[in-house]
């Protein structure tokens, strides 16, 4: 059997369907061997950075793995960027590049290179994946797959790569006569302990949560990584305890359950930052608490509260925020135990705690920023939009000024979906996921929010959403700068507007879409956005839609360095801000220049 066709028949073993990829030289036999099948096939992107992004929406909407396929030297470094935002936000994908012959490849020669396009992507990629290897042996084939695949979707999920040679690629194997990896040594060392094992943590996170009289569960990307949706909505039920979510973890229950109160952090809600700075236990379940969580001043985080942190990433537990409880263990698996022995349970009184946190969001729902009479507000658009689409839908967001106001003000139904580039953050992210999870979830409709900016990173995907055919809504909010940055320039450089503004230029992005076949709206005003957001949901296909913005539009409220989390800008009077804390204020540090 040639090699390259039992490397795809190991994929469409492992339930992917789909390989997102761009052609080169040095992986035609790969994709030759997709050509005569029927149970798996090639999506054609025209950027490896779109096709890595791809094979993450996959992995994500799939719940299984996503793969991706570059070319060798510049093929393989396309893809780097993405396999960066699959490690950092913990997304299992398997990455597969092709390598120039073992004969002319220069290993420990001193030479810079011998092979045309021959780059060690091993050796660029080693830290941002969980296993990187060159395969320099035909035989290994099917250790190097399955160790790759277990180790991906494993523990804490992540990307792996595979270098595969030419010659490797092309050579002639036996399969019934190849090494495995699971009736290895090496598989049999690797621990296999279940890390809740004991019900000690289980036990002292119930007598917290009994204890406490304002308790709040802080749900990270963790929740969804480990499948434990319906495990948190069961918590929820048996303890009525109140939920606020990272911008990973917005997707982890509707936010019509009336226990939701949003997203914290330093582009979050102001009630959800309110919330949590006033509780007196904080239940931490798969999130990292990076620094958009905490703010610049991780100390004060939470800082009246006892806090118990559960990941399944023992490094991330008191590496930012010390917690008085720190568990390493799946968070599916520790849900279930303490739901299990809470079961039947008399479900406290928290109403005088409801009360005051109502009391929040009513009073400090998200700040509308001023704009001229007639022009859109983001926010409103954002309730709007999320109010018209459907459960089920997908939404995904790009990076930016955009992302920060559906963070904020997208509702999210139901067995939907949000998508985002967390860790890495990066533009261009929107348009090849939304291929990727449309192709992990045919026939159901996917949202696209991008900014003016971040679309042009990868927009030569509107080609391929457009060829397909796929039922993906993208909405451009329009405000013509790098907003996100142009508002930090405004606030730390004095309204320096470099390469935002100046220098900064974006073409008429709806005739753009045109160009590629794709049907385009203009929306300038509040009075025709239910009408465009409308015909575009029920039109077949995708469509796109150019919501002008003001060039000044800022994200409202913003935490700025040196404040802790509950004091965000527009700042509230020290008094105002006195009389709605519980504890005791913190003294403002100055703004470092």
């Amino acid at each position: 059997m040639k090699l390259s066709d039992y490397v795809i028949d190991f994929i469409a073993k492992e339930g992917v369907a789909h390989v997102f990829e761009l052609i080169g030289g040095a992986v035609t036999h790969l994709l030759d061997s997709i050509y005569y099948r029927d149970d798996i096939q090639c999506v054609s992107v025209h950027h490896e950075q779109a096709a890595a992004f791809a094979a993450e929406a996959y992995a994500r909407i799939n719940g299984n793995l996503g793969v991706a396929i570059a070319t060798s030297g510049p093929g393989a470094l396309n893809l780097v960027t993405g396999i960066g935002s699959c490690y950092f936000d913990s997304i299992p994908c398997l990455f597969i590049t092709g390598q120039v012959n073992t004969y002319e490849y220069k290993f420990d020669r001193p030479i810079r290179q011998m092979g045309f396009q021959e780059t060690d992507i091993v050796s660029v990629v080693k830290h941002l994946t969980k296993y990187a290897v060159l395969v320099t042996a035909p035989e290994e084939i099917r250790y190097h797959l399955e160790k790759a695949i277990y180790l991906a979707r494993s523990g804490r999920p992540g990307p792996v790569l595979l270098d595969l040679p030419m010659n490797v690629q092309r050579a002639q194997i036996e399969p019934e006569k190849l090494k495995g990896f699971y009736d290895s040594e090496e598989f049999s060392k690797i621990p296999k302990a279940d890390l809740c094992n004991s019900d000690a943590a289980a036990d002292e996170v119930i007598s917290l949560i009994k204890k406490a009289k304002r308790p709040l569960l802080l749900v990270g990307g963790g929740v969804r990584t480990a499948g434990a949706v319906n495990e948190l909505g069961l918590l929820v039920e048996i303890t009525g305890i109140p939920v606020v979510a990272s911008l990973m973890g917005l997707d982890s229950m509707p936010h019509n359950n009336p226990a939701f109160f949003g997203m914290v952090g330093s582009y979050g809600n102001r009630y959800s930052n309110l919330i949590l700075a006033n509780c007196d236990f904080l239940l931490i379940l798969g999130s990292r608490l990076d620094t958009r969580q905490t703010g610049t001043r991780p100390d004060t985080f939470a800082r009246a509260a006892k806090k118990a942190h559960v990941d399944i990433d023992p490094v991330e537990l008191n590496e930012k925020v010390k917690v008085d409880l720190a568990v390493s263990c799946d968070v599916r698996d520790f849900l279930c135990r303490i739901n299990t022995k809470l079961e039947g349970s008399v479900k406290a009184d928290l109403s005088p705690w409801s009360k005051i946190i109502e009391g929040y969001r009513e009073k400090y729902s998200t700040i509308r920023q001023p704009v001229q009479s007639g022009n859109l507000e983001p926010n409103t658009f954002m309730e709007l939009l999320s109010s018209l689409c459907d459960e089920g839908d997908i939404i995904c967001l790009d990076v930016g000024q955009h992302q920060m106001w559906a963070a904020q003000s997208f509702r999210i139904k139901k067995q939907q979906r949000m998508l985002i580039s967390g860790g890495m953050g990066a533009m261009g992210y929107a348009l090849p996921a939304a291929i990727g999870a449309s192709k992990a979830a045919p026939g159901k409709r996917v949202i696209v929010i991008a900014g003016d900016g971040g679309i042009q990173v990868n927009i030569q995907e509107l080609d391929i959403i457009a060829s397909h055919n796929l039922p993906i809504k993208i909405f451009l909010m329009n405000n013509k700068s790098l907003g996100m940055v142009r508002q930090f320039q405004d606030m730390y450089f004095g309204g320096r507007q470099q390469s935002t503004v100046k220098g900064y230029s974006c073409p008429d992005l709806g005739e753009v879409a045109t160009a590629y076949g794709i049907p385009s709206y203009i929306n300038i005003s509040p009075i025709y956005s239910r009408n465009i957001i409308e015909t575009v949901l029920k039109t077949n296909g995708p469509s796109f839609v150019d919501v002008k913005l003001e060039q000044t539009t800022c994200v409202n409220p913003k935490l700025v360095v040196n404040r802790p989390i509950e004091d965000m800008s527009p700042h509230l009077s020290r008094q105002e801000l006195k009389e709605v804390m519980l504890i005791d204020l913190i003294d403002v540090m100055e703004v470092p220049n």
